[in-house]
C-alpha cells in the first residue's frame, strides 16, 4: 500500500520534515517513491509547502496519508478537492460549480489565516508596549527614589555642616573666654 507520510530531517531537537509518498514497508526516513513538499513544525502557524497537484493526483489514485498528513491536505484544501472531484466524476456538480465552491473555500481560508496572523502580531506588539511602559513605570519610581536619596544626603550634609560650624564658633568663643581668663591673671 502506498502511504503519504513524513520523512524526518533536520538536526537533533529540531526537526523538519518531508512530505513523502513512499511504500508503507519502507523505512520512515529510507526509501521513497515522490518527495510532494515539506513541512517546518516550529514556525507559528506552522509552514506547510506542498505540490498540491501532486498530492490531489496521489491521493486520487489511492494512497492513504497518513493522520499528520491528513490534516495538513486538509489544511490546504486537498481532500476538499478530492470530495469535489469525486462529485465532478460521479456527475453531481460540474467542473465550474466544483472551481467555485473550491476558490470559495480557499478565500474564507486565506481570511482566517490573515486575521489569526494579524492578530498573533498585533498581541505581540501589545504585549511588547505593555512590557515597554512597565519598565518605564519601574525607571521612574528608581530615579524619584534615587533623588529623594540624593536630596536627603544633600541635607544631611548640610545639617552636618552647620553643626560643625556650630561647634567652630562655640569653639571660637571658648577660648575668648580662656583668653581672657588667662590675661586677667
Amino acid at each position: 500500500m502506498v502511504r503519504i507520510r513524513l520523512a524526518r530531517r533536520g538536526r537533533k531537537k529540531k526537526p523538519l520534515y518531508d512530505v513523502v509518498v513512499a511504500d508503507q514497508k519502507a523505512p520512515r526516513d529510507g526509501r521513497f517513491i515522490e518527495k510532494i513538499g515539506t513541512y517546518n513544525p516550529h514556525t507559528v502557524p506552522a509552514t506547510i509547502v506542498l505540490d498540491e497537484e501532486r498530492a490531489l493526483k496521489w491521493v486520487l489514485n489511492g494512497a492513504q496519508p497518513t493522520d499528520t498528513v491528513r490534516a495538513m491536505l486538509s489544511y490546504r484544501g486537498v481532500m476538499f478537492r478530492k470530495h469535489l472531484e469525486i462529485g465532478v466524476r460521479k456527475g453531481a456538480i460540474t467542473e465550474e460549480q466544483a472551481t467555485q465552491k473550491f476558490e470559495e473555500w480557499k478565500s474564507n481560508k486565506d481570511a482566517k489565516v490573515t486575521a489569526r496572523m494579524d492578530k498573533l502580531s498585533s498581541d505581540k506588539e501589545a504585549a511588547k508596549k505593555a512590557r515597554l511602559d512597565a519598565e518605564a513605570q519601574v525607571n521612574a519610581k528608581r530615579a524619584e527614589a534615587l533623588k529623594k536619596k540624593q536630596e536627603e544626603a544633600a541635607k544631611a550634609a548640610e545639617a552636618e555642616n552647620a553643626d560643625a560650624e556650630g561647634e567652630e564658633g562655640g569653639d571660637a568663643e571658648a577660648t575668648a573666654e580662656t583668653n581672657e581668663a588667662e590675661n586677667a591673671e
